[in-house]
């Protein structure tokens, strides 16, 4: 066998069954080694049997399903994920896309073993696009996003598509439930950078996926404010969490969301403060100053 053993996971609310499909058969197109699938629900039920493999749960033949009864947001949901792919042992990598995006190419996966030839790199970020080939600035994990054609080592990744190693999960941990949603790449890449893992941005890697905005999502405002304090509360040095809140803040308030907008991202903000994060572990100051070197400090 050539490269990583891959496995794929899927998270989906069963709200776009015919992109689903179409994702998966763009899977089961790769050229190269196979690779295991894992679709999870999130509170939602496949045709079929359940949880299984092949045509039963009408997703097509070598897919494995795992039903939730409730919503665990996209980090539980890629938590059991995960756990279901290490159950055998058989997976070196965990792939997780978008279940409304696509592969165009079907060498993705014969790139991304190349791009993880290097054993230093533990997570690889997808340039994600829509059908006209425009990315939006948002999916260029750098604050140079002038090019997103321009690969290179970054400090955070894309949720949509990106890949990770098995070692890194072993390492460092899992998703953070808790955030449900929002930041969470974020928080899984800090601790992945400050546990000496490079993570790279590849935009050779393509998803093709909707042009979209993230405030289409009924909790964006709140778990977005909420999240940043949880971030800062569980991975910056002290002198750092007033001025990475206190930057986020203004650029918020430049932005000018709606109302709405604006009262529900305060109410986050303050049950950010005021509610426990999980574990806070300080990166090392070694961590901020290669952050830095890379062009974002962990202040923006």
């Amino acid at each position: 066998m050539s490269g990583p053993r891959l496995g794929v996971a899927v998270i989906t609310m069963g709200t776009r069954p015919a992109e689903l499909l179409a994702l998966l058969d763009s899977v089961r197109a790769q050229h190269g080694e196979p690779v295991r699938i894992v679709v999870v629900g999130n509170g939602c039920r496949f045709d079929g049997q359940g949880q299984g493999q092949g045509q039963g749960n009408g997703l097509g033949p070598g897919v494995e399903t795992v039903e939730l009864p409730e919503n665990l947001g996209v980090s539980g949901g890629r938590n059991v994920a995960w756990e279901t792919l290490r159950a055998h042992g058989d997976v070196d990598v965990v792939v997780d896309l978008d279940d409304d995006g696509l592969l165009p190419d079907p060498d993705t996966f014969a790139l991304l073993r190349k791009a993880l030839a290097d054993p230093a790199v533990g997570i690889v970020s997808f340039r994600i696009a829509d059908e006209t080939g425009f990315t939006q600035r948002r999916h260029v994990p750098r604050l140079r996003a002038a090019d997103p054609m321009a690969a290179g080592e970054v400090t955070t990744f894309l949720g949509g598509g990106h890949a990770i190693r098995a070692e890194v999960f072993e390492q460092v941990g899992g998703w953070p439930t808790e955030f449900f949603f929002a930041h969470e790449e974020t928080d899984l890449a800090w601790r992945a950078i400050d546990a000496g893992w490079q993570v790279r941005y590849e935009p050779e890697l393509l998803l093709q996926h909707p042009r979209t905005s993230p405030a289409r999502h009924a909790v964006y405002f709140r778990t977005n404010a909420r999240n940043r304090v949880w971030l800062a509360k569980r991975h910056l040095p002290a002198p750092l969490v007033p001025v990475y809140l206190g930057v986020w803040t203004v650029l918020t308030l430049v932005r000018r969301p709606p109302i709405d907008g604006l009262k529900a991202w305060l109410g986050g903000f303050a049950e950010g403060v005021r509610t426990p994060c999980g574990p806070r572990k300080p990166m090392r100051w070694r961590t901020v100053a290669r952050m830095a070197r890379l062009g974002r400090p962990p202040v923006i």
